[in-house]
């Protein structure tokens, strides 16, 4: 080779150096749906589900249940602002400095099935069911506990999960938080995971009742809003985004024909999660034939 095709080469390696890579939330090839948890795949807030048997087991004072039970009612009545999710952030730590992180995870894992499971919108899991077909990851993206979201999103047959994240020393909750997934933090949560994952945001899906998440939504090349509070639906009105109304929480088991506790004790290893798909799969498939 020439000298000047030495340094022709050299030239065009330096630009190849210089040319920043892709990042694969923009320029990926797999495609996931981000759910928000609670009013979008579950009829109630996932948190307050559980204050009663954490209320059983100690960790709650009947006060606590109480502005829990009232913080839930408006909640419910007109959704959540900013206002509220501040709020809420702080007596969520109040409320768990000192708990112990193995007992809060036993309490959810013995009533899961009887408190959850109920709650789960049909619309919502034909929907999950959909893009797993489709080869979508599913991710449930909430700015409820990871002790909590964990196991409902392993249920549902979530791929991933992005949820709040306290500080916890010795066992025990300290009260403060280390991530909260609310507002921009579900951005910045699903940015990572399509960076590690290799999503391309623009043709990923999001939905969410809740116009706090419109900067997940708006992250997101197909937006939905689900059930959607005064303020997104306007916000979804305009921008011509699509609106789902889900109206028909029923029981995951309740759908399917029970199986045998020979048939459990067979697929415990494989886990929850991978029959409920499986089944939900199998039903969606069958409507579409």
């Amino acid at each position: 080779m020439t000298a000047d095709g030495d340094q022709t080469e050299l030239e065009d390696q330096t630009a190849r150096d210089a040319t920043p890579t892709k990042r694969p939330s923009a320029g990926g090839e797999r495609v996931a749906a981000f759910f928000d948890l609670d009013k979008t795949v579950i009829a109630k807030s996932s948190t307050y589900v559980f204050s009663k048997p954490f209320y059983a087991q100690g960790l709650l004072n009947r006060r606590a249940v109480l502005e829990s039970s009232y913080a839930h009612f408006l909640f419910m009545l007109s959704g959540a602002d900013h206002d509220q999710m501040e709020r809420m952030r702080a007596n969520l730590t109040n409320m768990v400095a000192g708990w112990d992180v193995e007992q809060v995870k036993s309490i959810v894992a013995e009533t899961l099935h009887e408190l959850v499971d109920p709650l789960i919108y049909a619309e919502a899991a034909d929907l999950i069911a959909d893009h797993k077909i489709r080869g979508h990851d599913v991710v449930i993206v909430s700015a409820s506990g990871e002790e909590i979201v964990g196991p409902i999103a392993e249920v549902l047959g979530a791929s991933h999960t992005a949820a709040t994240r306290m500080v916890v020393e010795n066992g025990r909750y300290t009260g403060e938080v280390e991530f909260y997934c609310y507002g921009a933090g579900k951005v910045t949560a699903i940015e990572k995971l399509a960076a590690t994952e290799g999503y391309d945001l623009s043709r990923c899906y999001a939905y969410s009742d809740s116009v706090t998440d419109l900067p997940m939504l708006s992250a997101v090349g197909h937006p939905t809003a689900v059930n959607p509070d005064r303020n997104l639906r306007r916000e979804a009105v305009a921008k011509g985004w699509p609106i789902l109304t889900f109206s028909n929480p029923v029981s995951l088991w309740a759908r399917f024909q029970s199986p045998s506790s020979t048939t459990l004790a067979a697929t415990a290893a494989v886990g929850l999660s991978a029959v409920l798909a499986g089944a939900i799969s199998y039903r969606l498939l069958r409507r579409l034939r």
